[in-house]
C-alpha cells in the first residue's frame, strides 16, 4: 500500500517527470506518488530517438529509463495512456481522459514540447514525419530505408542528427534551411560552417536561404517546390523546426504564461501547490540570472530535482549550469553554457582533423564551450563556464598549455 498522508501528481512521463519521482523518494517523501503519462510507454530517454533508435541500432527496451519494477519498488503509481484534461486549482484536482477524477496536495506539470508543425495541408501528408517521440519514429521507420529520397526542412540540431542518421542508412539526403546558415540560433558562423562541411563531405546536400515555396502531390508529398525556383522530388519528409511549449493544461487553469508555464528559481508557479519543470516550464535560472524556458534533458532532470526538494521542504534554488550535447556522423559535439553576447570566438584544436573546442567569450570571461570530440577539454570547459573564468584568450588556444592550469590560476 502506499502511504496516504499526502499525495504529489505528477503529469508527464519523460525524463523530468521520471527524476522527480525517484528524487522525491530519496528525500524521504512519505507521500503517494502517481505518474501520468499520454503515451502507452513508462518514461523512455528521448536523445536515442533520431540517432540510435531511429538506424534500428537501439531497441525498443534498451530506451526506458528504468523497469516498470523499479518504479513499484519506489512506490510510484504509473498511469500511461492516460491525459490530464483540466486542473480545478480550487478543489486541488485533475480531471482524466478516461474520466476519473484524481485529487492532489502538489500538482507538477511536466507536460514537455510538441513540434511546431507545418501549415495545412502538408502537415497531414502520411510521408511528412516529426520527431518527438515513439510513435513518431515507428511512423516513420518504413519509410526510412536505403534509396529514399529524404528531405529535411531546418537545419538546427534534430534536422541534422536525422540527416546524418539518413546518410548512415543509405538514403539520398537535402537538408533545407531558411536562415543563411545552419545551427544559426545556437553556434558560432565558424561552428556553422564546420557543420555544414562535415555534411557536405558525407554526402548530405545542404541549402541554406531556402524554403519550400509548395508542397506538390495529392495522397503524399512527391516533390516540393523552392524559393530559388528549383523542383526537388522527395520520398519522405523530417521536419524539424522548433519546439512549442505545451502548457494550455496551465493556461486553462490560469497560471502564468510567457513562452512555456513560468515558475520561480524553486519550480513554483504563483500557485503554491503546482510547480512545472521541462521543456514546458519557463524557469528562473540561478546561474544564467534570467527567466528562460531551455530545452534539453540535462536542464529538464536539474529542474526536477529542484521541484522535489521544494515538495520535501528543502527549498534549493535551480542554479544549475545549461549544457547539451549532439551527436553527428562520428562526431560528439558537447555544449555548456549559452553564447548569446559572447565578443570574442577562440578556438582550441583543428577544425580539419574534427576535433576542437571553441570558446565564446565576453570581456575574456568565458561564457559558453562547443566542444567536438574532447570530452576531457569539455569537462574542463563546464568548471570554466560555472566559476566564470576570465582568460588569456592566446593561453586558451595554446594545446601546450594544460587547460587545467587556467582553473588553478583562476583560484
Amino acid at each position: 500500500m502506499y502511504p496516504q498522508n499526502e499525495t504529489a501528481v505528477i503529469v508527464g512521463a519523460g525524463h523530468a517527470g521520471a527524476e522527480l519521482v525517484a528524487t522525491l523518494r530519496q528525500n524521504g517523501y512519505p507521500g503517494r506518488i502517481i505518474l501520468i503519462g499520454d503515451e502507452p510507454e513508462l518514461p523512455y530517454r528521448r536523445p536515442p530517438l533520431s540517432k540510435t533508435y531511429l538506424s534500428g541500432e537501439a531497441s525498443r527496451e534498451s530506451l526506458l529509463i528504468r523497469s516498470a519494477a523499479a518504479y513499484d519498488k519506489l512506490q510510484v503509481a504509473c498511469w500511461t495512456g492516460v491525459q490530464v484534461c483540466a486542473i480545478d486549482r480550487e478543489r486541488r484536482t485533475v480531471t482524466l481522459s478516461d474520466g476519473r477524477t484524481q485529487a492532489y496536495d502538489k500538482l507538477v506539470l511536466a507536460t514537455g514540447g510538441r513540434p511546431r508543425r507545418l501549415e495545412e495541408p502538408a502537415a497531414q501528408k502520411p510521408n511528412v514525419h516529426y520527431i518527438r517521440n515513439l510513435a513518431d519514429i515507428e511512423r516513420l521507420q518504413p519509410d526510412f530505408v536505403a534509396g529514399k529520397r529524404l528531405l529535411v526542412i531546418g537545419g538546427g540540431y534534430i534536422g541534422l542528427e536525422a540527416a546524418s542518421v539518413g546518410i548512415k542508412n543509405g538514403l539520398q539526403v537535402t537538408v533545407l534551411e531558411a536562415a543563411p546558415r545552419v545551427l544559426a540560433r545556437v553556434a558560432a558562423p565558424e561552428i556553422s560552417a564546420f557543420y555544414e562541411g562535415v555534411h557536405r563531405r558525407r554526402g548530405v546536400d545542404v541549402r541554406t536561404e531556402t524554403s519550400v515555396q509548395v508542397f506538390q502531390g495529392a495522397e503524399r508529398v512527391e516533390s516540393v517546390q523552392l524559393s530559388d525556383g528549383s523542383e526537388l522530388p522527395v520520398d519522405l519528409i523530417i521536419v524539424g523546426i522548433g519546439i512549442l511549449p505545451n502548457d494550455q493544461l496551465a493556461r486553462d487553469a490560469g497560471l502564468e504564461i510567457d513562452n512555456g508555464i513560468v515558475v520561480d528559481s524553486y519550480a513554483q508557479t504563483l500557485d503554491p501547490d503546482i510547480l512545472a519543470v521541462g521543456d514546458c516550464a519557463r524557469h528562473v535560472n540561478g546561474f544564467l540570472g534570467c527567466l528562460i524556458r531551455i530545452e534539453s534533458v540535462p536542464s529538464a532532470q536539474e529542474q526536477a530535482r529542484t521541484a522535489a526538494h521544494t515538495i520535501c521542504g528543502k527549498n534549493l534554488p535551480h542554479i544549475a549550469v545549461p549544457w547539451f550535447w549532439s551527436d553527428q556522423f562520428d562526431l560528439k559535439l558537447q555544449i555548456v553554457g549559452l553564447s548569446q553576447g559572447y565578443d570574442q570566438l577562440v578556438l582550441r584544436g583543428d577544425m580539419a582533423a574534427e576535433s576542437f573546442c571553441a570558446f565564446y567569450l565576453r570581456k575574456g570571461v568565458v561564457l559558453s564551450v562547443d566542444a567536438v570530440n574532447r570530452p576531457q577539454d569539455f569537462m574542463v570547459g563546464k568548471r570554466l563556464v560555472a566559476e566564470r573564468v576570465q582568460v588569456d584568450p592566446q593561453v586558451l588556444a595554446d594545446e601546450s598549455i594544460d587547460l587545467k592550469s587556467l582553473l588553478a590560476a583562476a583560484l
